[in-house]
């Protein structure tokens, strides 16, 4: 499952740093990884180093270095930052607390 997440991340690492659109298919190719693999490893202690240092900061590099980032991907980045190193998913559709 690591595996999975190293090559998708290169794979949009290499068209995002090219020029033209955002590569947003390889993105949410990115995203549907480390979701199955956060999932796969929920209770284990330990993450692979390799899919850590793929999430940690890349809210940032969207943000900063690709001005063609859009908005969504942006928030799915953060997103991923929650669920991979926090542990809870804060995207709430159809699972908000009573009242909401």
């Amino acid at each position: 499952m690591a595996e999975d997440v190293i090559d998708t991340y290169a794979e949009f690492q290499t068209l995002l740093h090219g020029k033209g659109r955002f590569p947003g298919d390889h993105f949410r190719a990115f995203f549907d990884a480390v979701v199955h693999y956060v999932e796969a490893t929920k209770g284990d202690v330990m993450i692979h180093r390799d899919v850590g240092s793929a999430v940690s900061g890349l809210r940032e590099i969207l943000e900063l270095q690709s001005l063609r980032a859009p908005d969504w991907a942006i928030y799915d980045a953060e997103r991923l930052d929650c669920m991979l190193f926090s542990g809870y998913d804060p995207y709430f559709e159809g699972d908000e607390p009573p009242g909401l």
